[in-house]
């Protein structure tokens, strides 16, 4: 109960939703690409194949169009009953225009209003946050939060040290006020901006806006300084998932699933062994997706709807580019 008597509503996701296209990019096909094999990518990623929108009509909104419809005939949703859209994304189908407005109209969400979100990798978990905390207000009943990202759009096929870790998908959530006392409990987030040029598209920018040069140096794709962002990855996700357990009194007994970004196969297991986590309480599914960047998050929801139980306690942690990181603190509501 609030202050005044009133109760204090909970934030809760009551629905998920996901799509991957069908073209498989495999290690094997990579190999014929790029210095590299299965083998290499596989001990160094977890990674055996990822999911490519091989359409080059088709941008990030048809992902999250996707995903969105595939919640809403799961949850026999009417679309004008939503309030906002919010879709995380770092590949926006144009500069300037909203890809969620385009999404929102075209998924019949006419009531909604809709904007863009860039977290990098963390994108849908600081997504989510501003999800909860629209319900908590009172003024919103139904925000549907989308992570969808067409990473083929901005990696290098020729750069090894990036062709092989990402890939394409899109996955979707609804917040609703709780029905019950489960829902959205905790956050804990960071950011450090000095880092920055270590994970980036360089050019396309107000820094370095396009010209010849920045398009003959091929600074429009995605690149990174792998050293630096594993050590950064390995230490900020593990650091603030320990800090979130401790704050909510939750240990590896406690604590039902660690749900993490799927940037890296040992990050993930590095973050679940400096939380006492057996491989069981840890859901992944990168082997087959590959990073999806914003849309990690809600396709392992997807993924595992079915296994999770109405009051599973849920970590989530994520950590990308800028650098961005954090960890939350879920109870799945049914």
């Amino acid at each position: 109960m609030g202050l005044e008597g009133k109760q204090v509503l909970k934030a809760a996701i009551t629905a998920v939703g996901g799509y991957t296209p069908d073209t498989i990019l495999s290690n094997q096909t990579l190999e014929k690409m790029v210095d590299t094999s299965d083998e290499w990518i596989q001990s160094r990623t977890g990674i055996k194949e990822r999911r490519i929108l091989s359409d080059d009509d088709k941008p990030t909104s048809y992902l999250a169009i996707k995903a969105a419809q595939d919640l809403i005939a799961k949850k026999k949703l009417d679309p004008t009953t939503i309030d906002l859209v919010l879709v995380a994304t770092v590949t926006p189908d144009l500069h300037v225009a909203a890809t969620a407005a385009y999404v929102a109209s075209s998924i019949g969400a006419t009531q909604a209003f809709a904007y863009d979100l860039n977290a990098a990798c963390s994108g849908f978990l600081y997504g989510m946050s501003t999800a909860a905390a629209y319900i908590c207000s009172g003024r919103y009943k139904k925000v549907l939060l989308i992570g969808a990202d067409k990473m083929s759009s901005i990696v290098d096929y020729t750069d090894r040290t990036t062709c092989i870790i990402f890939g394409d998908g899109g996955g979707a959530v609804l917040f609703e006020p709780s029905p019950n006392e489960y829902g959205w409990e905790d956050e804990y987030f960071r950011s450090d901006g000095t880092d920055r040029m270590s994970l980036r598209i360089k050019a396309g920018g107000s820094l370095f806006p396009t010209s010849q040069k920045t398009l003959d140096e091929g600074w429009h794709n995605i690149h990174q300084d792998g050293r630096t962002v594993f050590k950064y990855a390995v230490s900020e996700m593990s650091h603030v998932a320990e800090q979130i357990m401790l704050r909510n009194n939750l240990n590896e007994q406690t604590l039902d699933y660690l749900v993490p970004h799927q940037a890296n196969k040992r990050i993930v297991d590095a973050t679940a062994q400096r939380l006492n986590l057996k491989e069981e309480k840890v859901l992944m599914n990168i082997a087959y997706y590959g990073n999806t960047t914003a849309a990690t998050l809600p396709l392992l929801l997807n993924d595992y709807e079915t296994q999770l139980k109405q009051g599973d306690k849920l970590v989530f942690t994520a950590f990308g580019g800028g650098f961005t990181w954090g960890a939350a603190h879920l109870t799945w509501a049914y």
